[in-house]
């Protein structure tokens, strides 16, 4: 990636929700939508582009073999069909955006594929704890993400975000997995309960650190944390040799009946964000094109 600042996309999962598609309490959450709608993913996927994301995100989150097995009845062989195809389905947006006149002069924007943590296909909220890591072995967790990671990168994403991740147990698993492919590149990102810990309870800074030694990452940072962490977090680091990452979620809460409680914008913060050395902007749940089109306005210098 060149040193620059980079604008990511928003939140896929609950922007096709916004498109009236229901995902409360679907186990698949928006990996779903890949066996049901793909059009309307792509159709997601060209509408941060168009509003000005340089990264756009795989729908492919909470995706698993185990996942589409169980609720879907679906082959290995089929399942990995449907991983591929959602980097599929973001290469034919971006290519459908870079053929577009007016984006001539643009760079080609970047793929991420994006790799959800373990929790997050146990539909308990525990991707927002770390609590599975309990009473969870370590080889459960590696074998869940091996042919995920393995489909997103032969299905030629430009690299990986290893994302909303509640402790660095399951970063170390993940940064394990793609030592096995040298030349992969990702980023990582962690959930926080506050301006200074991970959802599990680990100091965020010692957690920075620690992911500073590994060559592979372009960033480290929070996403799906409410904004107002944001600030904090960043300046409890010092040090650290990578560029920060930061998408919050729209501060918005998870309650029985889905969203609840007031959005809170950060488009003013952006900027402060990017003095503490932010490389990488956007959002995560509930933040949509238009926000990021905010974004990208706020941001240009």
């Amino acid at each position: 990636m060149e040193d620059r600042l980079y604008i990511l996309d928003g939140g896929l999962a609950t922007e096709i929700e916004r498109r009236g598609v229901s995902l409360l309490n679907d186990p698949l959450w928006s990996a779903r939508i890949l066996h049901t709608q793909p059009e309307l993913i792509l159709n997601v996927h060209k509408s941060f582009l168009q509003n000005g994301a340089d990264i756009i995100t795989t729908a492919s989150y909470q995706a698993s073999i185990d996942g589409y097995y169980q609720h879907l009845g679906l082959s290995s062989e089929n399942a990995l069909k449907l991983i591929a195809n959602s980097v599929y389905l973001a290469q034919e947006a971006r290519d459908w955006f870079s053929q577009q006149p007016e984006h001539k002069d643009r760079a080609q924007p970047l793929i991420a594929g994006s790799v959800g943590p373990y929790g997050a296909c146990l539909c308990d909220g525990s991707e927002y704890t770390g609590a599975y890591l309990n009473h969870t072995s370590l080889e459960v967790i590696k074998d869940w993400h091996k042919p995920r990671i393995r489909q997103l990168l032969e299905s030629g994403v430009d690299l990986l975000a290893l994302e909303t991740i509640p402790s660095i147990i399951e970063a170390k698993i993940l940064l394990e997995i793609l030592a096995d492919y040298p030349q992969a590149k990702a980023w990582i990102s962690f959930t926080c309960k506050d301006e200074g810990h991970t959802c599990y309870g680990e100091v965020f800074s010692d957690v920075v650190k620690a992911m500073c030694s590994y060559k592979q990452l372009v960033a480290v940072g929070i996403n799906c944390s409410p904004p107002q962490y944001i600030g904090g977090l960043l300046d409890s680091v010092s040090g650290c040799s990578l560029p920060f990452i930061v998408y919050p979620n729209s501060g918005e809460g998870w309650c029985s009946t889905g969203w609840c409680g007031e959005k809170v914008s950060f488009i003013s913060q952006c900027r402060t964000w990017i003095s503490k050395g932010v490389k990488i902007i956007g959002g995560c749940c509930r933040i949509t094109p238009e926000d990021i089109n905010l974004i990208k306005q706020s941001t240009t210098f």
